[in-house]
Formats: structure tokens, sequence, C-alpha cells
């Protein structure tokens, strides 16, 4: 009996999901770099990628579009982005995106200085980084 209690006991607490104040949700801003997807039967490592995902969130509103590093640091953008809004439900946060074609969301599983952890309504789970700049020797 204390068994099931405990497992139910976690289980519930694991679905919840988190909230995240606004100081949470600003550590958004800024690149970050894609470092493998976690599929429900598979994972995909990334070792090195051509775009990097760059957020602006002032509040709960903001952007997010691709760009391409470049070797001398800088990041080049075109004009393409989603806008997106933070919305919490049921104490979860999720990132809604609306584009002009489409729109969906994804949970933040996980957010810090260095770590990004989202999820899609596919169970797919991405988890991001923060992009070291290129060097060459």
């Amino acid at each position: 009996m204390k068994y099931s209690l405990i497992v139910l006991s976690l289980f519930i607490l694991t679905s919840c999901g988190k909230t995240f104040s606004e100081e949470e949700i600003a550590k958004i801003n800024g690149y970050w770099e894609i470092e493998k997807v976690v599929m429900p039967d598979s994972t995909k490592q990334y070792t090195a990628s051509a775009t990097i995902d760059y957020f602006e969130v002032k509040g709960k509103e903001g952007f997010r579009k691709k760009v391409m590093p470049q070797i001398d640091g800088t990041y080049r953008m075109n004009n393409l982005s989603e806008k997106i809004k933070i919305v919490e439900d049921s104490g979860r946060t999720f990132i809604s995106y609306t584009t002009d074609y489409a729109k969906w969301k994804e949970e933040i599983l996980t957010l810090s200085e260095g770590e990004l952890v989202l999820k899609n309504d596919h169970d797919m789970e991405y988890h991001y980084k923060k992009p070291q700049p290129f060097t060459i020797k």
C-alpha cells in the first residue's frame, strides 16, 4: 500500500509540470543551439547545426527566429520570425508560436542560464544549450 502511494505521488508531481516567473522567462532571451531531440522511440544527437534559434521575449510576448552563425562570431539573420507568447495552463508554462501558416505550442520543461528543454504535442523534447563561438586555430 505504501509503495502504491509513493508511486502515485511521484506520478502526480512529475505530470504537473512547472510554471516559470517573469525573471525565469527572461533567461530564454538570446541564442540557443539544438543539442538533441528525444523522441518517444529514439534520440537524435546534433554535433553541429547550420542554424541557431534566437529568442527575444519582453514580458510574455516576443519572437523566435533562425539565425546562421558566421566564422567571425556574428549571426546572419533574415526577416522571417515566429511570434511567440508565454502561456500558463494547468500549472505548466508553454511557448505559443504563430506564423502566417501555422500555430503550435511547446511546454517549457527546463529553463536555466545554459539549458532549455521544450516539449511539443508529439512528445518530442528539444534540448538546447548556449552556443559556443566559432574559433579557427
